[in-house]
């Protein structure tokens, strides 16, 4: 099969109009949520990502209909003809594991195959298992993936280890249906929750958000379709945002709400950026340049383990010693050598800096980073190793000398939307190229 590369030439500032969509972190939840409903479901705003088509895949193989028009992505409930995914999506994205409570409500069992996802640190299915065991279900691991089966799921008090979203969605998607009430404690809250919540309230679930991270459900007997908008991107808005100021532009954002940004604009505005914000857009720019800073990433609605891949290469362009502190995923670091191939000066440790210890503080875990600026990059040859480290170093290439040769794109084309199109509208000489 030819391998698809993109070549960036350096182009100077880039400058102009982004709108962004939807979240792929969004849109296939709702996509799974939308199986738990009597008719059909439409979600609008929808980006046009790889993730789409690999989750509709997922839901057709089980016997659901999907479709796409214009942004919008319509999934139709059907009987579930097969209540397995097929192994033929291992290790595609970890959506299988969020399949388990709809199949298991709509079938009595299910089979999901072995997930995958972005390797940037260990993100067992424990949770999820757990959770699921709680409500009654029967669940056994095979080589190949997950067999669970259950009569009827039922409510129950469930406490999380850590405030994952992916275990938090599985327990709301499990829960909206079962008998009785569910308690949710240390739960996540990001927006991508929140509005995964208001979707299923619009089924008909009845669902409270209370004080301390606890989340309150209260089962009912069937859902019905809906439709829905989702809100634009906020780690796809940010990246962008970061595109202006590293090449010393100005990108003007659409399609974000301001309080998906309060914590990433305060931290930029601490680095020296000035913002303009409207109701219908947001402006970076960083006209005396920028200042270092030291950034530790957390839960909502702390500073995004996704803002933080452009946020390096823009410590990179920044006059002086800056400090990024990872405490949500262990190896989320692993693109610094990509970026140090092309002349980042980045140096990682095992310790915690920039914030108190986290709980990687006892493990060998690279996760704390200490970056030097104003750095000249330089183009190179760099292998993409996931979405969010793609955007790094399509940000890198843009601000180097030279051009760079960009391998692994079908990583960025999974995450975001039209990211050749947004970036040559920005001025970017980007030319995607088949080997």
């Amino acid at each position: 099969m030819a391998e698809k590369l993109w070549r960036i030439e350096p182009s100077g500032p880039l400058r102009g109009d982004v709108t962004v969509r939807g979240a792929k972190n969004a849109v296939s939840k709702h996509m799974v949520a939308a199986m738990l409903g009597d008719g059909p479901s439409t979600i609008g705003n929808a980006p046009d990502v790889g993730e789409v088509g690999i989750t509709a895949g997922m839901l057709e193989h089980v016997g659901m209909t999907v479709e796409r028009y214009d942004g919008d992505v319509t999934v139709v409930p059907g009987p579930v003809a097969d209540p397995s995914v097929g192994k033929a999506f291992t290790g595609l994205n970890r959506i299988p594991i969020l399949m388990l409570g709809p199949l298991l409500h709509r079938a009595g069992e299910a089979f999901v195959p072995l997930v995958g996802g972005d390797p940037i640190g260990r993100r067992p299915v424990d949770f999820h298992v757990d959770a699921l065991r709680a409500f009654g279900a029967e669940v056994t691991h095979a080589p190949d993936g997950i067999h669970a089966q259950a009569s009827r799921l039922v409510g129950t008090r469930i406490e999380l280890p850590y405030p994952s979203v992916g275990a938090t969605e599985t327990v709301l998607l499990a829960a909206v249906r079962a008998q009785g009430k569910t308690v949710i404690r240390n739960a996540a809250t990001e927006p991508e929750i929140i509005e995964l919540a208001l979707f299923l309230q619009r089924m008909g679930a009845r669902i409270s958000f209370a004080p301390d991270r606890r989340i309150v459900v209260e089962g009912v007997e069937r859902l019905t379709g809906a439709r829905t908008r989702l809100a634009g991107d906020r780690i796809e808005a940010f990246s962008y945002l970061v595109a202006g100021l590293v090449t010393r532009g100005e990108v003007r954002v659409h399609g974000c709400p301001q309080d998906r940004l309060v914590t990433a604009i305060t931290t930029l505005t601490r680095m020296g950026a000035e913002f303009e914000i409207t109701d219908d857009w947001i402006m970076a720019s960083a006209p005396d340049g920028l200042n270092p800073a030291a950034v530790q990433t957390d839960t909502h609605p702390g500073f995004a383990t996704d803002w933080q891949t452009p946020l390096m290469v823009l410590f990179t362009q920044a006059d002086g010693m800056s400090v990024l502190h990872e405490t949500v995923y262990e190896n989320r670091l692993a693109y610094v050598p990509a970026l140090q191939s092309m002349g980042a000066e980045i140096e990682v440790y095992d310790t915690c800096l920039g914030g108190p210890a986290c709980r990687y503080h006892d493990t060998a875990a690279l996760h704390s980073a200490v970056v030097r600026g104003v750095t000249k990059l330089r183009g190179g040859d760099v292998t993409m190793p996931d979405i969010r480290a793609g955007f790094s170093a399509v940000l890198a290439a843009a601000v180097a000398e030279g051009p760079s040769l960009l391998r692994g794109v079908h990583h960025i084309e999974r995450g975001y939307h039209r990211p050749v199109e947004q970036f040559r509208a920005l001025g970017l000489a980007l030319r995607a190229i088949s080997t």
